[in-house]
């Protein structure tokens, strides 16, 4: 009985953090599953925690979702119609480095295990599983994580790392200019933004004292350009400026 009080107020101390930390929010979840059982219980049990849960049966329309959005926490099941939850989970990892995933399966053989967490997962999970003990990890690995804002930002196939403060295209390294860097990085923190040339200029030169002409924009973006090999996510607002958003 004592373990099941400490349990509860383990379960309450993590909430009580999340919901100070979030102002209110609810909890955004991504959770990919085929089996509509399954789908019902943790749905309903994790609505009635808080949490705002997105259903997807198949990993590509999971895929076309994160491009659009990133939830606080990603559940993926393993074997789906379209393939195995561990490949998503790896393309995943390589763009959000810290959005935590949790592997939800019946594959609970070792090999599998290790497998899934190669593959980029923070917990895993074999089914059958209670509700409450998955809760509870969810909440762990949030307030792990620290709920910290993700240093990668991606477009297409371009993924930029603030901290690391390098590029890649196609998950091959760039190495750019530092007005070129600056460039990519204002762009890709306003993606699906329109971003006018005179805010582009003013940040990013003149900010630093640096006035310049308008030229200067346009060679700078024409050499980025290049070196990211012309990327079709980065668009030409003509004569007002340039958006970074995906390809749909």
């Amino acid at each position: 009985m004592d373990e099941e009080n400490d349990h509860l107020c383990r379960v309450l101390s993590f909430h009580k953090d999340l919901q100070v930390y979030r102002e209110g929010k609810m909890i955004d979840v991504y959770y990919m599953e085929d089996d509509e059982n399954i789908i019902q219980a943790v749905k309903e049990y994790l609505e009635q925690k808080e949490c705002r849960v997105m259903i997807f049966t198949t990993m590509e329309s999971l895929r076309q979702a994160l491009k659009k959005h990133t939830p606080d926490i990603v559940l993926l099941d393993w074997n789906m119609p379209d393939g195995e939850g561990k490949q998503l989970c790896q393309w995943i990892r390589v763009r959000w480095s810290y959005l935590p995933i949790i592997m939800l399966t019946v594959r609970g053989d070792s090999r599998d295990i290790v497998s899934g967490f190669q593959s980029g997962a923070d917990d895993y999970v074999v089914k059958p599983f209670v509700l409450d003990v998955l809760y509870s990890r969810i909440l762990a690995l949030l307030r792990r994580a620290g709920q910290k804002e993700d240093n990668c930002l991606f477009c297409g196939e371009l993924l930029l790392d603030k901290e690391k403060m390098a590029v890649f295209c196609n998950q091959e390294e760039v190495v750019l200019s530092q007005p070129e860097y600056q460039l990519l990085l204002l762009l890709m923190e306003n993606k699906g933004r329109t971003v006018t040339r005179k805010q582009l200029l003013e940040q990013i030169w003149d900010s630093n004292g640096n006035f310049v002409n308008d030229n200067t924009l346009t060679v700078t973006m024409k050499r980025l350009r290049e070196k990211l090999h012309n990327p079709s996510c980065l668009k030409t607002i003509r004569s007002f400026g340039y958006r970074m958003e995906e390809d749909v």
